[in-house]
């Protein structure tokens, strides 16, 4: 049996897994960082990658004494490299390659969107390719057609703020604390989705991308107007509060549900996957299944502890080392969406 030691350090979590065939999971752990950015009301990259620099070594390391295994035990050694915050993703690349070069163990880079869709298919336990994949997180709001689990074909994405992103940048308007999609999500279950007409921006277009900076701007013009105020000095009611959450929600649940449908048309595939972590939103899931049991849709969400980044998910490696994709250790970090071609991967 494979088994593949698996780093994590895209954004502001640092995460390791020790995965096998199956996969299995024989030992994971995710240290966050909520508390670190959470007075800044959102990620802040130098403060990210130095956390990861404290928490790696020790992340590895229980890792592996969760699954009973030494360094030399391991088959393989897996590190997403691409997409995410450039100096996050060296913290995790480096301490990859510095163990493959110590341990002699064959390096593999993993795309961190697919493996966000490879969540849904360790959920799944069965095959779910070819299928629509929807990424929706903090940085990042795209569709692809999945042939396979590496063969993506980018059929579109948000042009300017991901759905976290304006879920982050929303909370912090309305006074509640980062992250911004779980104090959305609590202020929203008492407020009316229906009590502000917000901007649904595309959703009538052909086209497969989302906006929702508009929608982020209606919200600000709804509490304060134009300028640069002070939101910290609102006096905001809650129910006031929750109304706008409610509405908020709902204009992205709608916009992403829309999309996410147009998509499977378009591409004539019947299976959706969705993941990241606003794919953990109640609202979200409700009106997903909803929409699938409608339409006759086979639908895989990724489960609440695999929406978020986590290294569980790199368990995609298993998918690479069995098509003989090992990475040389001059492997490089590609922070933006779509990893260049002249990427480093051969055949062993």
């Amino acid at each position: 049996m494979a088994r593949i030691l698996c780093i994590e350090t895209t954004c502001d979590e640092t995460a390791a897994a020790v995965v096998g065939d199956g996969p299995t999971v024989l030992g994971e752990v995710v240290a966050s960082q909520d508390a670190l950015h959470q007075r800044f009301g959102g990620v802040v990259p130098e403060i990210a990658s130095r956390a990861h620099l404290e928490r790696i070594l020790p992340v590895i390391d229980e890792a592996l004494r969760r699954a009973q295994l030494t360094l030399d035990q391991i088959d393989a050694v897996a590190v997403a490299n691409t997409p995410g915050l450039a100096g996050s993703l060296l913290v995790g690349l480096v301490a990859a390659k510095t163990l493959c070069a110590a341990a002699g163990k064959p390096l593999i880079a993993i795309n961190h969107l697919q493996a966000h869709i490879y969540a849904c298919r360790i959920a799944a336990g069965r095959e779910v390719f070819p299928c629509v994949g929807l990424i929706v997180s903090g940085g990042h709001t795209s569709l692809f057609r999945c042939s396979s689990p590496l063969e993506f074909e980018y059929l579109g994405g948000t042009i300017d703020d991901a759905a976290g992103e304006a879920f982050d940048k929303v909370a912090q308007m309305l006074g509640l604390p980062f992250p911004g999609g779980p104090s959305i999500q609590k202020a929203a279950a008492s407020g009316n989705p229906r009590a502000f007409a917000f901007p649904r921006a595309l959703i009538d277009e052909p086209r497969l991308d989302f906006s929702f900076s508009g929608l982020k701007t209606a919200v600000r013009y709804q509490l304060v107007g134009p300028g640069k105020p002070d939101f910290s000095s609102l006096n905001l009611p809650p129910q006031f509060v929750a109304d706008i959450a409610a509405s908020f929600q709902e204009a992205v649940v709608d916009c992403l549900v829309a999309k996410a449908m147009q998509a499977l048309r378009a591409s004539g595939l019947s299976t959706l996957c969705v993941g990241g972590g606003v794919a953990a939103n109640a609202r979200f899931r409700e009106r997903l299944q909803f929409e699938a049991e409608r339409r006759g849709i086979s639908l895989v969400i990724a489960p609440l502890k695999l929406c978020t980044d986590n290294a569980v998910m790199g368990a995609i490696a298993l998918e690479r080392l069995r098509a003989g994709l090992i990475e040389t250790l001059d492997l490089d970090a590609f922070p933006g969406l779509i990893r260049p071609k002249h990427a480093t991967a051969k055949k062993a």
